[in-house]
């Protein structure tokens, strides 16, 4: 492992390029953790975010530390002869493929199954026993371990793709784990706090799951698709909350009451 040369601003490029984009693909894994971190006492929240982030970016210097090993996980370890690939040969699952595969089922029925709870219980367990059940902190890392593992090969293989200094990589890493770390609070209290906003979410993480599955199958569907849905969604959105907003100071302007005191 080559220390980079700081001098050189090539390595400076480098570095702040694959910055953002750790960042960039980190969203998606700051808003699984957001979702399964709001199961648990408000007490315990900032604690798991901690927890799963410091995992993630752990998890993702190990891979680092490991490239050659991570290299060979491409390679196929067995082919589907029914599915062909565009040269006409069987279509070969390696083991990466297979982390994408069941790391996109994972999220697909996790997804799913939050959106079908949101839905049949709107006030949660709550509405249904009269107190609030959480899940336990141990169930909710376990998650974000398992997330974490697959959005990191994500990470690493765009790092491996970008950067040939892998300490420039792992520094990549921990700068945007840092920003992450600053930042998720805030962006877990913002999505917890807007209903729509969860069900944005949920489903910009069905859509990754869904993008994880095609990958695996050597199916190559550009992320910006997502993003850019995502991001105009999110945009409608915003502009909704703050119609609702407005409607509701108009609505309070002209009540009985603020009629009375003007």
């Amino acid at each position: 492992m080559v220390f980079p040369d700081f001098a050189d601003p090539s390595v400076w490029i480098s570095l702040l390029t694959l910055s953002f984009l750790e960042i960039i693909l980190g969203i998606d894994n700051i808003i699984f953790i957001s979702i399964v971190s709001n199961k648990l006492p408000e007490a315990q929240q900032r604690r798991a975010r901690n927890v799963g982030l410091t995992l993630a970016m752990i998890f993702r210097i190990m891979l680092l530390l490991a490239i050659t090993s991570i290299i060979r996980l491409t390679k196929p370890v067995f082919t589907i002869d029914f599915i062909p690939q565009d040269s006409g040969e069987p279509l070969g699952i390696s083991w990466k493929d297979i982390i994408l595969i069941a790391g996109g089922l994972f999220l697909l029925v996790k997804s799913t199954l939050e959106i079908h709870h949101k839905l049949e219980r709107p006030g949660g367990n709550a509405a249904a026993t009269g107190k609030a059940v959480y899940d336990t902190l141990g169930s909710v890392i376990v998650q974000i371990i398992l997330v974490d593992a697959v959005f990191s090969f994500d990470s690493i293989l765009t790092a491996i793709g970008l950067v040939d200094n892998v300490m420039v990589m792992i520094i990549a890493v921990v700068i945007s784990m840092m920003v992450m770390l600053a930042f998720s609070g805030a962006i877990s209290r913002f999505i917890n706090n807007h209903p729509t906003l969860q069900m944005l979410a949920l489903a910009f993480l069905i859509a990754i799951g869904i993008l994880l599955i095609a990958e695996g199958f050597h199916q190559k569907i550009s992320k910006n698709y997502i993003y850019s849905a995502i991001a105009f969604s999110l945009i409608v959105e915003l502009l909704n909350m703050r119609l609702r907003r407005n409607s509701d100071s108009i609505k309070l302007s002209n009540s009985p009451e603020e009629q009375k005191k003007s």
